[in-house]
């Protein structure tokens, strides 16, 4: 069958792979995955002039109306769908510097506006300071936030959403480099052929991208892939009134052998999650729904959560989810030139944080500016500004997060074991004392929450002037900390029974 010209919309033709307009080089963008990152992607480019197409191969497109997203929109190609989600205030940022569109978008769709700092208690956060609006955050469900950012989508100049489209396979041409092939467009199931100037994979935690590498002769990509190792069971919940239950802790609070999250969400919704180690035989039956609730009634900050009305009829279970990096630079060399991996699609981890879809978009921007800085016709050059981009930009926060993911589980078996966790890693007591000092100063917790929504890394609020004698001195002692949950004993007689 043969290719397809992308320049649909505004009807530019090509006479080479990159036109020219005003100066900008205009390219023919392919986005494999039209989730949230993606099409955020998608509109960033677009708004650079690029000519994007967005493929998706789960054919429904999104309902209008939040009640009806969610009782009847699926999404068969994301596993994590359901499952409770928060978007972060560096996600905020981000919109509000780079996509105010779909900032609008989400705010007309009734998405929860908050702020961790400034909603927490004076006594905690102490007097508003004029940097707190960093803070702000814009969430929703899942479902109803990839809804709002895809009607903003759908509306915009020079980008194509197709679904119901399943990319089969990479099409190439010429190489651009001596033994690494170059890809040049995509092959659908159908059978057509699409070119392209960039192929970017977005497709998520199940990407088939090393298999289409495997096809074009491309060197395998290196990956490395565990089990995260938790298990998460959550329930989302609505108000009769459209109020959100006061948080009286973190979003996310660490509570002996399990975690606890409790997240807004949007138009009156929010949803609470147990998260346990997958290796926690004894607390699988948290999957009943009668036995979820007993042991989330059982610790006093996040009991009146359950103070709503239920909107899904079980407890959301989901295990089996990968840490996984790919990297498509081996040995200083990229495996294919026209091809990038991006979002869950380049490097996942722990759900639980929130962090994919801030980390995901952060680098949706370093590929836009990439392509401004270097082009496309070059293929070699911009492969490896992009891999560099990435690593310095986006990875740290991928390998801070997976380090945090790893001596939690190791922190849970050692609790389950009746020992105590002591490793050999200043970064993870340092980040440990600032949770603990957090709710005793105001700067503490001030570093502790830029954290937590991706702002600044652990390193760098340790290096705020007087900040770490500071968490020294009110944090050291955590591990003495009484913690407002049941005991191991007490938490196995409510979810096994006497």
């Amino acid at each position: 069958m043969p290719a397809r010209n992308l320049a649909g919309k505004r009807g530019r033709a090509y006479a080479s792979g990159v036109a020219s307009e005003g100066g900008v080089a205009i390219a023919r963008i392919v986005i494999v995955g039209a989730g949230v990152v993606g099409l955020g992607a998608a509109l960033l480019l677009c708004g650079d002039g690029h000519e994007v197409m967005v493929l998706e191969r789960d054919a429904e497109a999104p309902p209008t109306g939040a009640d009806e997203i969610w009782a009847t929109w699926q999404r068969k190609g994301v596993n994590q769908f359901r499952l409770p989600h928060f978007f972060l205030a560096r996600y905020r940022d981000l919109l509000d510097s780079e996509l105010p569109e779909a900032k609008k978008g989400l705010v007309a769709a009734g998405a929860v506006c908050l702020n961790p700092v400034l909603d927490a208690p004076e006594e905690i956060r102490g007097s508003a300071r004029q940097e707190d609006g960093a803070f702000d955050c814009i969430s929703g469900r899942r479902c109803v936030v990839e809804a709002a950012v895809a009607s903003v989508a759908d509306r915009a100049a020079g980008l194509e959403i197709r679904r119901g489209t399943a990319v089969a396979g990479l099409v190439t041409g010429p190489s651009a480099h001596d033994g690494v092939p170059h890809v040049t467009g995509v092959r659908l199931s159908t059978g057509e052929e699409l070119t392209a100037d960039l192929v970017v994979d977005m497709t998520g935690r199940r990407s088939h991208l090393p298999r289409w590498l495997e096809a074009i002769g491309a060197q395998a990509p290196r990956d490395e892939l565990d089990d995260c190792g938790f298990v998460y069971y959550g329930r989302h919940f609505r108000s009769a009134d459209g109020t959100i239950p006061p948080a009286l802790g973190g979003f996310l609070m660490h509570l002996g052998t399990i975690s606890v999250l409790t997240l807004p969400a949007d138009n009156g919704t929010w949803s609470v999650t147990l998260v346990t180690s997958a290796k926690d035989k004894a607390l699988r039956l948290l999957r009943d729904a009668a036995i979820w609730e007993k042991a989330v009634r059982s610790l006093p900050l996040v009991a009146h959560w359950l103070d709503g009305e239920p909107i899904d009829d079980r407890v959301v279970a989901l295990a089996g989810i990968e840490d996984r990096h790919r990297n498509l630079m081996v040995g200083g060399v990229p495996v294919a030139t026209g091809v990038v991996a991006a979002g869950d699609a380049w490097a996942c981890s722990n759900p639980s944080v929130g962090r994919g879809a801030s980390i995901g978009m952060l680098q949706a921007v370093a590929l836009r500016d990439t392509i401004t800085a270097t082009g496309l016709d070059d293929p070699w050059e911009f492969a490896c500004s992009f891999h560099h981009a990435t690593a310095e930009m986006v990875e740290p926060w991928y390998r801070e997060t997976l380090a945090a993911d790893r001596h939690r589980l190791a922190e849970i078996d050692a609790l389950i074991a009746g020992s105590e966790y002591r490793p050999r890693d200043p970064g993870w007591e340092m980040s440990q004392a600032l949770a603990a000092a957090a709710f005793k100063d105001a700067d503490c917790f001030r570093g502790f929450v830029s954290n937590a929504m991706l702002l600044n890394r652990v390193a760098d609020v340790a290096a705020r002037p007087g900040l770490l004698d500071k968490v020294t001195a009110l944090g050291a002692g955590w591990r003495d900390e009484p913690v407002p949950a049941p005991s191991r004993g007490e938490l196995l007689s409510i979810v096994v029974g006497d």
